[in-house]
């Protein structure tokens, strides 16, 4: 698991850092068009939840947490903070 979040963290880092460079955050001047910064940004967060997935199943064989009931209770606290809006809302 460890070693998960690390690789997880990594990833998170190269995802800022793309956006970094986007919006010149980094102090340097900014040369490459945005449509390929755009697409860098798109797959480092996928990266990202590639990786987050990935420990989702490491926690889920080693320790047997349950994941589909987990993500149910993540979703239902979605909708009850209004992130995910229902029909009957």
């Amino acid at each position: 698991m460890e070693s998960t979040a690390l690789k997880l963290m990594e990833e998170t880092g190269e995802l800022a850092q793309a956006i970094g460079k986007f919006r010149g955050l980094n102090g340097e001047q900014v040369t490459v068009k945005e449509s390929e910064v755009v697409q860098m940004i798109a797959e480092e967060l996928l990266d990202v939840a590639q990786t987050a997935v990935s420990m989702m199943f490491v926690i889920e064989e080693k320790f047997g947490v349950n994941i589909d009931f987990v993500v149910r209770e993540h979703i239902a606290k979605l909708k009850k903070k209004g992130y995910i809006k229902t029909e009957d809302a």
